[in-house]
């Protein structure tokens, strides 16, 4: 037997949902856009995903790396179940290479079953209704690396009524949206790191016209989708590229789409100073004078481009304090209360005293 062979002893390698067998032995994974073809014993671009007799596999099945109770704003999501906490959860390793990882401790670390703990759906969703979690998500590193196993667990979470749903930089494949649409997830955060040269450049050579046709795609099939931009200094800071993010959101998300400009603070490997708050300013504006109707700020504590207004009366709405709601004047059936307004707001306001309680993680 040999060692590639020997991982099938593991509970966290796990034969593949989505892949297509070629001719010897080889395998073409279809569940991001990089779609390697993988030769036998070999891994893919994001080394969770190995080759076995012609059989593709993940290797990071119920594999956790992280597990902690969040409050929903911080993935940001502001019209999606507010003020709601979510059991969030991920494994190892990234789709993705950026040089400025904030989780990189997570997303540059390559699995091993042989020291991984398996974690199973059901204790996942034991775990939220325990912790009065209104919601799953898989957020820190890149969620769709962990989908085989994510479909089981969204599966199970929703026929219990939990909402699911993604903080992504949304390079799946339509095929993977639409299994996750059928496992129950409706909500998904992607991140825009800019242009396609921001992408070629910073991402690993990824194509950014995918994922806007994601965010085009997830919108048609139901999802509520939120945009966020990460603005980095001397990268995709500069008014072309701003504009073209707006202008793309617009085009595929469309003016009810919340568009988030967050700060940038060095990390991993990229060392250009934190953002101006000036130029993420500029941005917010620029958005809304485009017609962008729900754009934010992030990083960016006690902001109020925090708050959400209502585009009609521009009276405030929500006030936020960082990941906290300080007031929230949605009416009950998602109207501005003063100009009745509707107000674009998936789920229902959740009150809750602050909960973020710790579980586990590395």
């Amino acid at each position: 037997m040999s060692e590639t062979q020997k991982l099938l002893e593991y509970p966290t390698v796990h034969e593949a949902l989505l892949y297509e067998k070629l001719p010897d032995d080889k395998v073409r994974c279809s569940l991001c856009e990089r779609r390697c073809l993988i030769l036998p014993s070999q891994k893919g671009f994001c080394k969770t995903r190995t080759n076995i007799d012609g059989r593709l596999y993940t290797l990071v099945y119920g594999d956790l790396s992280a597990l902690e109770s969040r409050p929903i704003e911080i993935k940001p999501f502001f019209h999606y179940w507010p003020g709601s906490t979510a059991l969030t959860f991920s494994t190892w390793a990234c789709n993705f290479d950026c040089v400025w990882c904030q989780n990189h401790n997570l997303s540059k670390t390559e699995p091993d079953p042989r020291k991984a703990n398996f974690c199973s759906p059901e204790k996942i969703v034991e775990l939220a209704l325990c912790g009065k979690d209104e919601g799953l998500c898989v957020s820190f590193q890149e969620p769709t690396i962990l989908t085989d196993w994510n479909v089981q667990v969204f599966a199970l979470g929703h026929s219990k009524g939990l909402y699911c749903c993604y903080v992504s930089n949304g390079y799946m494949t339509l095929e993977a949206l639409r299994l996750l649409r059928d496992a129950g997830m409706d909500g998904l955060k992607i991140d825009v790191k800019g242009d396609a040269e921001t992408y070629q450049k910073y991402c690993g050579g990824a194509d950014v016209e995918k994922v806007w046709r994601n965010v085009r795609e997830a919108k048609k099939m139901g999802f509520h989708v939120e945009i966020v931009n990460l603005v980095v200094t001397n990268v995709n800071d500069d008014e072309e590229c701003l504009r073209e993010v707006i202008e793309k959101h617009l085009k595929a998300a469309g003016p009810n789409t919340p568009l988030h400009f967050t700060r940038y603070y060095p990390a991993y490997e990229f060392y250009n100073p934190p953002t101006k708050v000036e130029t993420l300013e500029k941005a917010y504006e620029m958005a809304k004078k485009e017609g962008v109707l729900y754009p934010y700020l992030g990083n960016v504590l006690g902001h109020s481009y925090e708050n959400t207004y209502c585009p009609n009366c521009k009276e405030q709405l929500i006030e936020r304090f960082g990941y906290t709601i300080v007031r929230y004047r949605v009416a009950e059936d998602k109207t501005c209360s003063k100009c009745s307004q509707p107000i674009p707001i998936t789920g229902k306001h959740v009150r809750k005293l602050g909960k973020a309680s710790f579980i586990f993680g590395s």
